[in-house]
């Protein structure tokens, strides 16, 4: 017997507004007015439904390479991880910091 089980979606070095969630494929025309835009709830992790979709906002301001990856460990292998890089931004809080002098060389 096979048990379909959702996606606990984890997003690392952010936090995010979780828009909109829904099953089946994301139709633009209609499911674009579930989203709810005015007092998004905060997160890190959201639940993708089987063969469904989430739509989360935020704001790639935090310099370096961020994994997005399901908490399910063997759903990684299967394909659901991907990784953001994010370049530095404005000001010394969203950059990347030189190593040190003295960091011993690999």
């Amino acid at each position: 017997m096979v048990t379909p089980e959702n996606h606990p979606i984890h997003l690392h070095g952010y936090d995010f507004y979780f828009i909109a969630q829904g099953f089946r494929n994301f139709d633009p025309k209609k499911d674009t007015s579930k989203f709810k835009l005015v007092d998004p709830s905060m997160r890190n992790t959201v639940g993708v439904p089987v063969n469904g979709w989430a739509v989360i906002r935020f704001i790639a301001d935090n310099p370096g390479v961020w994994i997005m990856h399901c908490h399910l460990d063997v759903h990684i292998s299967w394909g659901l991880a991907m990784a953001f890089l994010v370049e530095n931004g404005v000001g010394e809080l969203q950059t990347i910091q030189l190593p040190p002098p003295d960091l011993p060389i690999c």
